[in-house]
């Protein structure tokens, strides 16, 4: 990935964007899509757009969900300390000891995820799994009317991490999952505006992924494609313990390019699309299938209005739903290539009807 791709994928992941409170990622990606795009957009549910040759056809949408799992201030109690729901799907036991920025109407404020010390806890209470109602966020406020004025209800957080560079290509952050999706559906675009796509491109920062698709429904209804690709991260089964898991989900590895899934949430002949420009192209890709509709913005795309034709691009990913998801440069930039490639090819004429 070239230093200025890169310094852009940075900033917007230093993004704070826990699901339903996308504003701030919103921003940053349209002010990049405004480089290249026809014009950039947000709609009222919160999703940003960015159309290239808006005059073209078939209309394809490609989708990646700039929201992140998070956490909502629910109380506040007396001595100032804020208890908390989860924003998407938490694994409770990342979260005792964790740093956490809370964003609030007048900015972020830091604070930490307490619970009870191990030496105090009974033998019985070391064997439970951790509830997140018996965990708190401490912000060293004195009391009740300090937190307050500091933080109000509703207000969201997100663990207080940053995005790195590891080595040989690797990369780490908090919220991979998925603005690398988001960062990959404009990247693509980008490459589309040098390839003369004749269809009209719509790129979409989708919201509320992680609490059931929501923002990839209303997307969709408004700009009803032929097409829509949608891009996630994937289960990257090249650790010690995924391996053994292969025969279940299928065998994917970091930096072996692009996951393409197959499956009935997939259209068959958009499938083929992929493979050939991935052939024709040079463009590593790693194939996977899925026999059900799967949890991405690809199962709403599927089943919008009459019905799309749906591709899904997975970006292999290690450690999902943590604050520190690794996925590699190389995919990312091989996914955005296959994707500008194979939507590159598509015109009226292209037949998608399975059969």
């Amino acid at each position: 990935m070239d230093k200025q791709r890169l310094e852009f994928f940075k900033k917007y992941m230093g993004t704070i964007c826990p699901t339903g409170y996308e504003e701030e990622a919103s921003r940053v990606w349209c002010e990049e899509a405004a480089r290249f795009a026809d014009r950039t957009w947000v709609d009222l549910h919160g999703n940003a757009f960015a159309v290239v040759n808006e005059g073209g056809s078939p209309r394809i949408m490609l989708a990646g969900h700039a929201d992140e799992i998070g956490l909502q201030v629910s109380y506040i109690d007396k001595e100032g300390y804020l208890y908390f729901t989860g924003l998407g799907g938490w694994d409770p036991q990342i979260l005792p000891g964790q740093r956490v920025r809370v964003q609030t109407e007048s900015g972020v404020v830091l604070g930490v995820i307490g619970r009870k010390p191990i030496h105090l806890l009974s033998p019985e209470e070391r064997k439970k799994v951790v509830k997140m109602e018996n965990l708190w966020i401490d912000i060293g406020a004195k009391d009740v009317d300090e937190a307050s004025a500091l933080v109000a209800i509703g207000d969201a957080a997100v663990l207080d991490y940053d995005f790195t560079e590891l080595r040989n290509g690797f990369v780490v952050g908090r919220g991979i999952d998925d603005r690398v999706g988001a960062f990959t559906v404009l990247e693509a675009s980008r490459l589309a505006v040098d390839l003369n796509p004749k269809a009209a491109i719509y790129a979409v920062a989708t919201v509320q992924e992680e609490i059931g698709v929501r923002g990839a429904t209303t997307s969709a209804f408004g700009i009803d494609p032929k097409v829509g690709i949608a891009v996630d991260v994937g289960f990257a089964t090249d650790t010690p313990t995924l391996a053994g898991e292969k025969k279940k989900i299928g065998d994917a590895s970091m930096g072996k390019g692009p996951i393409v899934t197959r499956g009935p949430n997939i259209n068959p002949k958009l499938y083929k699309l992929f493979q050939q420009a991935a052939t024709a192209n040079d463009i590593p890709y790693q194939a996977q299938g899925y026999p059900r509709p799967t949890g991405t913005d690809a199962r709403a795309i599927q089943t919008t209005r009459a019905g799309v034709a749906a591709g899904l691009i997975g970006i292999p990913s290690r450690y999902m739903h943590s604050p520190s998801e690794i996925v590699h440069l190389d995919d990312i930039v091989n996914a955005s290539r296959l994707i500008a490639h194979t939507i590159a090819g598509i015109d009226d004429d292209t037949n998608l009807i399975p059969g």
